[in-house]
């Protein structure tokens, strides 16, 4: 058999094709709408063999359905009346079954496909070094492609694709992205739905919510009183005691001395007994000398307000 390679579309339209060539097509999944239509026209009259034909391609033929990914444990027998096939068997990891009655029939179609003078050939993995050996492969493949005088082996790329013209996009995809990017948007629409029911009637409450000053003065408390920080709590009391005997005597931002002479002044009573209330001083070392210290300060107040 004369064996011709052809590895673009004008190499292909240099080689002559009659009626006694075999043109076989591999990397079927590099051709195009515009690659096709020139393919099929120029070899029209010849046996064509498509290899691994993807549905992309096979629906630009029209005259197929798409094929399926199959597998088996095992091989394939022909089982059909086409004596290039008879009593072989085809064993490769995966392969491409179209639906209909062809060769080495399996439970989604046959893996070699006739129509006219196009066949398609689902088992590309039976050309390749590694598995040519298994079972009849090698058999299979010389019936096939040695079955004229004549064998162009034509090779597509990309390149051959003018600029409006593109490979289609379900020959690079598998068959199960369609349906699950289908199931994807069922899924999304659900848990939009789901995520975005009302669950009852809205619940309105007024803000800012108005909370009284004696709950925050007793919640600071009980903070202060399980931390055991009587230091901050003492604090706390001689600061507000200042703030309040300074606006009730009208001093704007005296300092600590200034204040116990003015506390001291207007209530009689000694510099120092007033120092020591309002501090600052040492820290009480009990819960005793807090409250002591509390109720000082508690008598202080109204003796300035008295005032």
């Amino acid at each position: 058999v004369e064996v011709t390679v052809a590895r673009d579309a004008e190499a292909l339209e240099a080689t002559e094709v009659a009626a006694d060539t075999t043109v076989v097509v591999t990397s079927t999944d590099q051709l195009g709408q515009t690659t096709t239509t020139r393919l099929l026209a120029h070899a029209r009259g010849a046996s064509l063999v498509l290899v691994d034909a993807g549905p992309g391609l096979v629906d630009t033929l029209g005259t197929f359905e798409p094929p399926r990914r199959v597998t088996r444990d095992g091989g394939w027998d022909a089982q059909c009346s086409d004596p290039l096939f008879a009593d072989l068997t085809v064993e490769v990891d995966r392969a491409l079954a179209y639906p209909g009655r062809g060769c080495f029939p399996d439970d989604d179609g046959s893996l070699v496909v006739e129509n006219g003078q196009v066949t398609l050939f689902g088992i590309s993995e039976a050309l390749t070094n590694d598995q040519v050996l298994r079972a009849d492969n090698a058999a299979a493949a010389v019936r096939l492609l040695g079955q004229d005088d004549r064998l162009v082996w034509y090779v597509p790329t990309i390149a051959d694709l003018p600029a409006g013209d593109g490979v289609s996009l379900e020959t690079l995809l598998p068959r199960w992205i369609v349906p699950g990017l289908w199931l994807t948007v069922v899924a999304t629409i659900a848990l939009i739905a789901w995520r975005a029911r009302r669950l009852g009637p809205l619940a309105t409450e007024p803000l800012p919510v108005v909370v009284k000053a004696i709950e925050t003065t007793r919640a600071r408390g009980r903070l202060y009183r399980r931390a055991h920080d009587r230091p901050h709590a003492a604090e706390a009391l001689r600061r507000a005691t200042r703030a309040r005997a300074a606006h009730r005597l009208g001093l704007q931002g005296p300092d600590d001395d200034a204040l116990v002479r003015d506390v001291a002044r207007h209530t009689g009573r000694d510099v120092a007994d007033v120092a020591a209330l309002l501090g600052p001083g040492a820290p009480p070392g009990t819960d005793r000398d807090l409250i002591t210290l509390a109720r000082g300060l508690a008598e202080l107040d109204r003796e300035v307000r008295r005032t």
